[in-house]
């Protein structure tokens, strides 16, 4: 009996009608296991990923297969996006045994949770070396049935070998000028100069790298660091893994020049692209970086949005190409036949230059991902955009990939900290707003009595697994930009119950942190992985979130420990930067003070506050806090004791427990808050 039908997770209902009898992960799963005497096959994978939907429908939904499974195996099927320590377990384990990783992961465990074999996808007959997944069942049944011994000497060791794993934490001293220098040292080697970004192929959009770079910048002036962050986002917003007409980011480009994409959109990947780009322009006041930021905010809200209020996961790559067959890229490639088709033969051949599309195509079978080329020249723009408005109600007819409505309370607060800001910078309080309904679905749903935090939501219904580091940590990141914003102490307070939580069950006492509470299940090790990849590591979110927590409430218990997990940082900044880049742009803020800005006004509606205000906002000092309100308020710590000057609204601009002169002047505000 397939078990999947009442989970949460879009990614198990993909699965509810096969024929292969899952159950979802749980100990009664594994009393299964231990009650029939089989092993168990453990699959992971995620709903936007492809390579996870082929081997669906080749092994997973072929009757023979399911039959074989069913009979010799206990099956469990795990969405990472909702169990991201279950699949950090094993990837450790699975990139140990093999060297490398990757979705689908396909693991084989004994009835104790014990892995004994590893792989990921496996095709349905051999195919480039790969032994066929029929031929991967008969061979582990063998060994389980005729070599059992074997089976558990191997399982033993391997879980001994992962739990005595054990991370080189350096020491709990934050990261200096030197750290610094020589992290920027190894971001600028492994650069391309010619292209953005860093290293070859496959290219991921380097977000938390580049907002080292825009901080380091804004801290020291290092012309270099501004260079790479600017050249690089102008090469990805020209680029195919940029949505053209919609806005958007895909996953990431499979060529050095970010022309083709692996073409799902993640929410992660947006909303920390969304900030980078706002902050770009914060700094240089690039017009490409303004659009980019708007367009990216806009296609959070219009197409991510769920009707709850939160953001769901992800769009997948694959879609119908109007055939009945699902194919990657379908619904965003075009041909010159089909430009010419919607817009006629003038304006056809003109979208055909604007945007790179040829006759032999940039992917494939023809058809190009529209870019902007670097030498595009010259373009009417009011007509350039009647082109791209009618492409896209052309696009809009065609069959829309799918969308995994799971709300990750990580992934949302990431969303929640980019859409407060870029609302705040561009006077767009529409996406302010959208930013406070997820923030409001996030402590209406997600959070309960104690404020402990579930982890994923879908269609108003909170889901069964409690909330890791990287989900108290983001969603605290959130709520503190929210506070910065809206000057409603209220964020600031539930971010503090939530940083208080990951100082009572995250923390150990030499300041290192894991990725699960204290309290959480047992898995056969307890995740811990500093590292920064797709998103900010939950330790590195948590060093930032507590440091601006701390400068926010001058609370010193979070401020060591901000500066006990920077040491991480320390280790691992100089060595491998583009793997710790957030925990380099926290270690900025930890340089610079961070500094703390309290702006006073008679009332939150007068028009000289909220100036002094967005000038506040508009500062680039790394990692500084913003408090906002009415002289004389308790509604934030920073705002005690700081009255109008002359009747007038102030400023007050502090820094390592030393303050300015109060200003009522933007200019000098703005001067204050600048390297």
């Amino acid at each position: 009996m397939n078990r999947l039908a009442h989970e949460t997770s879009p990614y198990l209902l993909q699965h509810a009608d096969n024929p292969v009898a899952w159950w979802p992960w749980s100990a009664e799963a594994f009393e299964e296991a231990r009650r029939t005497n089989r092993p168990v096959l453990l699959s992971v994978g995620y709903s936007s990923c492809h390579w996870c939907h082929v081997m669906a429908h080749e092994s997973f939904e072929d009757q023979p297969t399911a039959d074989y499974l069913n009979e010799h195996f206990v099956s469990v099927k795990v969405d990472r996006e909702e169990r991201p320590d279950v699949d950090a377990v094993y990837m450790e384990a699975v990139q140990a045994a093999t060297g490398q990783g990757g979705w689908p992961m396909t693991v084989f465990l004994t009835p104790d949770a014990e892995p004994f074999y590893f792989g990921t996808y496996f095709p349905p007959a051999p195919r480039h070396g790969m032994p066929s997944f029929r031929q991967v069942l008969e061979g582990v049944r063998s060994a389980w049935t005729d070599r059992r011994d074997e089976v558990a000497e191997v399982a033993g060791k391997i879980t001994r070998d992962l739990s005595q794993r054990e991370i080189d934490y350096g020491s709990t001293e934050a990261p200096g000028e030197e750290e610094l220098s020589g992290a920027l040292l190894g971001v600028t080697r492994e650069y391309d100069p010619q292209r953005g970004g860093f290293g070859g192929a496959p290219k991921f959009p380097p977000s938390m790298a580049l907002e080292f770079l825009l901080r380091h910048h804004a801290r020291t002036g290092a012309e270099g660091a501004l260079e790479m962050a600017r050249d690089t986002c102008e090469r990805m917003a020209r680029g195919g893994i940029y949505d053209q007409l919609a806005g958007g980011f895909a996953r990431y480009s499979v060529d050095r020049e970010w022309t083709v994409p692996h073409f799902e959109k993640m929410l992660y990947d947006n909303a920390l692209l969304c900030r980078v780009y706002a902050h770009l322009w914060r700094s240089t006041g690039s017009d490409l970086a303004r659009r980019v930021a708007v367009e990216t905010a806009d296609f959070l809200v219009r197409e991510l949005r769920t009707t709850e209020g939160g953001f769901a996961s992800a769009l997948d790559a694959d879609s119908d190409d109007g055939t009945g067959k699902h194919v990657e890229g379908a619904y965003y490639v075009w041909t010159p036949a089909q430009l010419t088709e919607v817009l006629g033969e003038e304006d056809g051949g003109l979208a055909a230059q604007y945007f790179g599309v040829t006759e032999d195509g940039t992917f494939e079978e023809g058809q190009s991902v529209l870019q902007l080329p670097q030498d595009e020249g010259v373009f009417d723009a009011d007509r350039i955009a009647s082109i791209k408005s009618r492409l896209l109600d052309a696009r809009s007819q065609r069959p829309a990939p799918g969308r995994d409505d799971k709300v990750v309370a990580a992934w949302n607060g990431l969303a929640i900290a980019a859409l407060a800001e870029t609302g705040a910078y561009f006077d767009r309080p529409d996406l302010v707003e959208a930013a406070v309904s997820a923030a409001d679905l996030l402590v209406r749903l997600h959070l309960d009595e104690h404020a402990k935090l579930a982890r994923t939501s879908k269609d108003g219904q909170v889901g069964a697994n409690a909330g890791v580091l990287e989900d108290y940590a983001d969603v605290a990141e959130g709520f503190l930009a929210l506070a910065s914003v809206t000057g409603e102490g209220v964020w600031l307070e539930f971010a503090g119950f939530l940083l208080d939580h990951v100082l009572t069950g995250f923390v150990d006492e030499s300041g290192a942190l894991y990725d699960t509470a204290s309290d959480a299940e047992q898995l056969i090790r307890r995740p811990q992985d500093p590292t920064d990849n797709a998103t900010p590591s939950g330790w590195t979110a948590a060093a930032g979130a507590l440091l601006s927590y701390a400068a926010q409430t001058g609370a010193e218990p979070h401020r060591t420990a901000a500066e006990r997990a920077l040491g991480v940082v320390k280790a691992l900044g100089p060595r491998v930067p583009r793997f710790i880049g957030w925990g380099l742009a926290v270690a900025e803020a930890y340089l610079d003070g961070p500094r703390e800005v309290a702006v006073v006004g008679p009332s939150l509606d007068d028009e000289a506050a909220r100036a002094l205000h967005r000038t506040a906002l508009l500062g680039t000092a790394p990692g500084a806090v913003v408090a906002f309100g009415v002289a004389g308020s308790d509604e934030l710590p920073l705002l005690a004791d700081r009255p109008l000057v002359d009747g007038e609204p102030a400023a007050y601009v502090c820094r390592n427990f030393t303050c300015d002169a109060p200003t009522t002047d933007q200019e000098r505000l703005r001067a204050a808050l600048s390297r």
